[in-house]
C-alpha cells in the first residue's frame, strides 16, 4: 500500500466511524430479530457479515422464523437488495476506467446505501482504498451490533425483549415516512402496500401460498406497478470536475 492510498484509507476510516456507530444501534435490534428466529449468536454475526443490508436480512431473518425454503429466501433477498446493483453501477462511474477488477469486486461486496453515499461525494475518481477504509469500520460495526443484541435477547426478560423487537419497526418506519412525505407517489405505495399485505393475509385465496411467496410477489407488483405508471427521469447531476480533479489534489 503506498503512502497516498494509506491517507485515503485512513479518511474512509474517519468518515465510516459515524456510520459504524449507526449500524451498531440498528442491528443491535435486528439481533433480537435473529434471535427470535432462533438463530445463535454466532450465526447472527456471520449472517451480517456477509449480508450488510437491514431490509434484506431481517426479511431473511423473517423467512427463517416463517420456515420458508432456501429458494424462497433468495429470492427475496435478491428482489429486496436489487437497488445495490443500481448504486454499484453509479459508483463503478466514479473509479478509473483501469481500475483492476478484484477492487471493483471489493467495493460492490459492501456498497449500501451510507458507504456508496460519502463515496459517491468524493472529488473527482474514487480511491478504492478509500472505500476500504470506510468498510474495514462499517461491517465490524453491523456484524456485531447483531451479534450483541442475539446475546443480550437471551439475556434480557421477555417484556424487554418484546419491547426492543418494536426498534427495528421504527427504523423502517424512520427509512420511508421521510420520502413519503416529500413524494405523494411514495406515500401512494407505502400505503398499497400496507393495504395489499393486509389483503394477502386475510383472503381466503392467498391461503395457500407461504409467506415468503406473498412477499415476493407483492413486493415485485408494486415496484413494477409504480415504475410503469410513474416513470421516473434520471437525469445527471452533471458533476463538474474534470477527469483528474480529484486525483490531482493534494490529500492531508
Amino acid at each position: 500500500m503506498t503512502t497516498q492510498n494509506k491517507i485515503y484509507f485512513r479518511h474512509g476510516m474517519r468518515d465510516g466511524s459515524p456510520i459504524a456507530l449507526g449500524y451498531f444501534a440498528v442491528a443491535f435490534t435486528l439481533g433480537i430479530a435473529a434471535r427470535n428466529a432462533g438463530l445463535s449468536s454466532i450465526q447472527a454475526l456471520i449472517a451480517s457479515a456477509l449480508n450488510n443490508a437491514s431490509a434484506g436480512e431481517y426479511a431473511g431473518f423473517a423467512l427463517i422464523a416463517a420456515g420458508s425454503s432456501y429458494v424462497e429466501m433468495a429470492v427475496m433477498t435478491l428482489v429486496v437488495n436489487a437497488r445495490y446493483l443500481l448504486m454499484s453501477c453509479a459508483l463503478s462511474q466514479k473509479l478509473k476506467p483501469d481500475t483492476p477488477l478484484r477492487h471493483r469486486m471489493l467495493i460492490a461486496y459492501d456498497v449500501t446505501d451510507e458507504i456508496f453515499g460519502i463515496c459517491v461525494a468524493q472529488p473527482g475518481h474514487l480511491n478504492p482504498w478509500y472505500a476500504y477504509g470506510a468498510i474495514a469500520v462499517a461491517i465490524p460495526g453491523w456484524a456485531f451490533g447483531t451479534f450483541f443484541g442475539v446475546i443480550m435477547g437471551n439475556v434480557l426478560p421477555t417484556r424487554v425483549v418484546s419491547a426492543l423487537s418494536v426498534g427495528l419497526y421504527g427504523m423502517f418506519l424512520a427509512i420511508i415516512i421521510p420520502p413519503a412525505r416529500k413524494d405523494r407517489v411514495i406515500a401512494g405505495v407505502v400505503a398499497a402496500g400496507f393495504a395489499a399485505s393486509y389483503l394477502v393475509n386475510r383472503l381466503p385465496l392467498f391461503s395457500g401460498l407461504s409467506t415468503g411467496i406473498k412477499t415476493i410477489a407483492l413486493t415485485v407488483a408494486l415496484a413494477l406497478l409504480a415504475a410503469v405508471l410513474f416513470p421516473t427521469n434520471m437525469v445527471n447531476s452533471g458533476e463538474k470536475s474534470s477527469s483528474d480533479n480529484g486525483d490531482s489534489k493534494e490529500v492531508s
